[in-house]
Formats: structure tokens, sequence, C-alpha cells
């Protein structure tokens, strides 16, 4: 299903809502602009990624992109990981550690906080779920239950954002395209189904 081009949204709380994405991401996402043909589905889903992606949370913005890149290879969604790539890196996250990110447990560029809170993405992402009692013992060692209940909201809106882009094949916007084929494309990243129209 084709993007509609966000100067052609109709309703104008939504149309400021989406300008949002200019300033994160330096664009709109398609994902959003197809959702719109059901503003309430795409106010939704901008609420719950401004909750998720909120400023003055207890975990660091740029690994929950990191968090969200992890939920999203196990998903499977070639989309997504792209778009973490972007934001992970307007986020603080530095190229050589983003393109890095497939041997983050053994890279001596994420600490073991970070590593936990991955694994745990990676395992909550799952189908089925393969978070268990240890995994969560360990993820506990490094981060309150505030912050768990950050890591997970990441993982759980990527898995809508997952299933969204995925069965759509939502096209990809021309600089997430060109960060994951930069940083990712040596690891085998491709757009897949995703490829611009």
């Amino acid at each position: 299903m084709a993007p509609i081009p966000v100067e052609d949204c109709t309703d104008p709380e939504l149309a400021a809502a989406l300008g949002h994405f200019t300033k994160t991401l330096g664009f709109v996402p398609n994902s959003l602009l197809t959702m719109q043909r059901v503003p309430a589905i795409a106010a939704a889903v901008i609420a719950l990624n401004r909750a998720v992606f909120a400023p003055d949370g207890g975990v660091d913005l740029g690994l929950k992109r990191l968090v969200a890149h992890v939920a999203s290879t196990a998903s499977g969604c070639q989309y997504c990981k792209a778009h973490t790539t972007v934001s992970a890196t307007r986020h603080g996250v530095s190229d050589e550690k983003m393109a890095a990110i497939y041997e983050y447990s053994t890279s001596p560029l994420f600490s073991d906080a970070e590593r936990v809170a991955l694994d745990f993405a990676m395992e909550a992402a799952s189908v089925p779920n393969a978070v268990t009692d240890a995994s969560y013992a360990a993820l506990a060692e490094h981060w309150d239950e505030a912050q768990i209940v950050e890591i997970l909201g990441v993982v759980c809106m990527f898995g809508v954002f997952n299933r969204w882009n995925d069965s759509m094949a939502t096209p990809l916007e021309e600089v997430p395209l060109a960060r994951a084929t930069e940083l990712l494309g040596g690891a085998g990243w491709t757009s897949g189904k995703h490829e611009q129209t």
C-alpha cells in the first residue's frame, strides 16, 4: 500500500504530530504515512512512540534505538533495522558501534549493561517469547524496574512497527536506505521487500 504524502494529510492534529518525526529523524516515516488512512491508528502509534522515546526516561535514547534494532532483527524487519540505524546514530551511537551491532555480545564497544538489554530485546521479540527467569535476573542486575519497563516498551512498540512494515512491504525512504547500506551492508543487510518505489 502506497504512503500518502505528508502534505496530503487532511487531519491538522495528525499533520502536526507527523512533523515531530522531521525533527527526530529528518523525515516522516512511510509507515506513518500509510497508517494515516485511519488517523486514530496513526495518532495512537505516534503517542506510543513519544512515550517510549521520551527524552526524560532512565534509559539512553541511543541504546533504546539499539534495543529496537535487535528486536527488529529477531522479527526480521529490514525496514525497521534501517530506521533504527538512522535513529541510533542521530541519538549518539557512533557509526562504528552501529556497524558492530551484530557482534554486541563480544564487541568492546558495548558495556555489560547494554549487552543484557540487547539480549533481553532479542529474547522478548522472539516468537515464541524466549525470556526466562534467568534472563530477567541478568537484566535486573543492571537496570531498575522503571528502566526495564522502558526497554520492554521499545520492544513492544517495534513489534507493532515490524509487523506493520513487513505486512505492508513499506518502501524505505532515501536516508535509512543509504545509512543501512553504508553501516550494515557488510553484515548482510538488504532492503528486501522494502525497495523504494
